[in-house]
C-alpha cells in the first residue's frame, strides 16, 4: 500500500511538472513570419499602366514598375507582380522554365528585408538568355536591378 501511494504521488508530481511545461511552452512568444503573397496582374488596363513607367533593362530580363494603384491599403502584404514572355522565345516549356526561375528569385528576394518595395506594381519580361543563365548569377543581377530601381524615385 505504501509503495502504491508513493508511486501515485510521484506520478502526480511528474504529471504536474509536464503540465506546467506545456503551459509555459504555449505562452512563449512565437516568431511569426508573414509570407508576402505574389499576386499577378489580371486586366490589360493594369498592364498598360505599368508599361508606361520606369524601366530597368538587363540582358536576361526587363523590369517595369509604377506606384501601387491596385490596392490602397497600407497593411497589405501582397506584391503585385507579373512574369511575361514573348511567344517567339522557344517553346512553352522553355518559356515556363524562365518564368519559374524568375519567380523563385523574386520569392528569395522577398525574404531579404527591403530588397523589393511592396508599394509598387511590377511587370518582369524574361529574355531567352535567362534560360541558360545560372540561378545564382540571375539572383545577383535581379538584386542589383531592384536596388537600382529603388535608388531612382518616380
Amino acid at each position: 500500500m505504501a509503495l502504491g501511494l508513493e508511486c501515485q504521488q510521484k506520478q502526480g508530481e511528474n504529471f504536474c511538472r509536464e503540465e506546467e511545461q506545456r503551459v509555459v511552452k504555449n505562452f512563449l512568444p512565437k516568431k511569426i513570419k508573414i509570407m508576402t503573397k505574389l499576386e499577378s496582374l489580371k486586366k490589360s488596363s493594369h498592364f498598360s499602366k505599368v508599361l508606361k513607367h520606369r524601366v530597368v533593362s538587363g540582358d536576361c530580363f526587363t523590369i517595369y514598375r509604377t506606384k501601387n494603384f491596385i490596392s490602397k491599403k497600407k497593411e497589405n502584404k501582397k506584391l503585385y507582380i507579373s512574369f511575361v514572355m514573348r511567344k517567339k522565345t522557344g517553346n512553352a516549356v522553355k518559356r515556363n522554365k524562365i518564368k519559374r526561375k524568375l519567380k523563385s528569385i523574386v520569392q528569395k528576394l522577398l525574404k531579404i528585408n527591403s530588397a523589393i518595395n511592396l508599394n509598387y506594381v511590377y511587370v518582369i519580361f524574361g529574355k531567352e538568355k535567362a534560360y541558360k543563365e545560372y540561378h545564382d548569377s540571375l539572383f545577383e543581377k535581379m538584386k542589383k536591378s531592384f536596388k537600382r530601381m529603388d535608388s531612382v524615385k518616380l
